[in-house]
């Protein structure tokens, strides 16, 4: 079992290479910390991979079926044994109780997350690290990244994202929940939808409108504790998918706060926001990529075995054409997102493309999906199999984070070939 300190080496052992990379002495040759026969990932990046594989095989996939069945999986019990052994933290920095490793550490994170034998629970863990938390940490005070970071990523508290409303999904522009200033506080009205990790959330990185004025510089994140009087949880939402992840209506009624708990500059939010959109769309992708690859591995198995007219499934050129097609797929989407990634860790603004890989890895897992579980016949359509289960939870990534049309629109945009209003 990896331990957190055997990570804090791994982070030591990396950033060494990285110097020793960028230092390099005549006629000597220097290492480099992404050598390997992979694109981004190098040894370290596997045994991470490889560490947080065994708590999943042990600790989570045992019980998915039990919290699948309980609509619910215990996220503190989960996040505390992900965040003791280092993995809620792995690119935020080490003062907070992150590893401080770059992004590709993150994405190499978020794809062994996806041997989870479900797509909620991913997703939950998304949201505390790559979704709640990447403005805090970027720009939060020292206040609250000692208050709020720190703790998230031990794993003693669980984080939430308000931005999503009855009435604003993907259009976060349109958002009504205002925060009004009140002296030092702000008194929080209105209300969060399809929140994940509501019911059981200890904080929410929540958007509002803090002022009047231009709807992209209104707007900001705010810390909202989650017993904090007048936050009622008014529902759990019962959904087509994602059954092991708690989603939540969120009511504010005269919530108030300090005004000390707004991340980083009052009216930056929607930019912020913005910001934490990237790692939550490349997140988003890098967990589709095991679930695709196992979706064809089982069809692969299964269709081997089912005789339909004297011969397997397998043997119909249609089946294992469709199945070549798919995998195919599957890995320029890998290429896609790995490239985003290593623009990514340079600092480059990978808007454009991350829009492209979530667009594209959406679009592929209904595609998969649909066509892997047609080949199960009546037994994919029983809740015996993990082809059902995959074909349900997965349908929500051409909808979370930013809808198909959304992600469209973005790409269009930066493209110039959006109509002007």
């Amino acid at each position: 079992m990896a331990t957190k300190q055997s990570l804090l080496r791994l982070s030591t052992r990396v950033q060494g290479l990285r110097r020793l990379s960028s230092s390099p002495t005549p006629g000597v040759q220097t290492l480099s910390y992404s050598e390997s026969d992979d694109i981004i990932y190098g040894p370290d990046h596997w045994q991470l991979r490889n560490s947080l594989r065994k708590i999943i095989d042990k600790d989570i996939n045992p019980k998915v079926d039990e919290w699948e069945a309980q609509r619910k999986f215990p996220a503190h019990k989960v996040f505390k044994l992900l965040g003791n052994n280092g993995f809620l933290g792995v690119s935020r920095p080490k003062e907070y109780g992150g590893l401080e490793l770059d992004y590709s550490y993150s994405t190499a994170l978020a794809e062994e997350l996806g041997n989870i034998n479900c797509g909620g629970i991913p997703m939950a863990i998304g949201v505390q690290t790559d979704m709640s938390t990447p403005a805090l940490a970027r720009f939060g005070s020292e206040f609250l990244k000692k208050e709020f970071l720190a703790p998230t990523i031990a794993g003693d508290l669980v984080a939430c994202l308000g931005v999503s409303e009855v009435s604003s999904g993907s259009d976060v522009a349109s958002i009504q929940t205002r925060a009004s200033r009140k002296g030092d506080d702000l008194i929080i009205n209105g209300g969060k939808m399809w929140t994940t990790n509501g019911t059981q959330a200890d904080w929410m990185c929540c958007l509002a409108n803090t002022s009047e004025g231009k709807v992209h510089a209104n707007k900001s994140l705010i810390v909202i504790p989650m017993k904090t009087p007048g936050v009622t949880v008014a529902k759990e939402i019962q959904k087509l998918g994602m059954w092991s992840s708690d989603t939540a209506q969120i009511f504010f009624e005269d919530v108030r706060v300090p005004r000390s708990h707004i991340i980083g500059e009052e009216g930056q939010g929607f930019m912020y926001q913005m910001l934490q959109f990237q790692e939550e769309r490349l997140f988003a992708t890098a967990c589709a990529l095991v679930p695709l690859e196992k979706m064809i591995a089982e069809t692969i198995k299964y269709t081997t075995e089912r005789k339909i007219f004297g011969r397997s499934v397998l043997n119909y050129q249609v089946v294992h054409f469709t199945l070549a097609e798919l995998s195919t797929e599957v890995e320029m989407l890998r290429s896609a997102l790995y490239r985003a990634v290593a623009l990514y860790i340079k600092g480059q603004d990978v808007t454009k493309l991350a829009s492209m890989c979530k667009l594209k890895a959406g679009r592929l897992l209904r595609e998969a999906s649909d066509k892997c579980l047609q080949y199960w016949g009546g037994m994919g359509f029983t809740e015996e199999v993990l082809i059902s289960r995959m074909y349900r939870d997965m349908r929500l990534i051409s909808i979370g984070a930013g809808a198909d049309e959304v992600m469209l629109a973005i790409i269009c945009k930066l493209m110039n070939t959006l109509p002007k209003k």
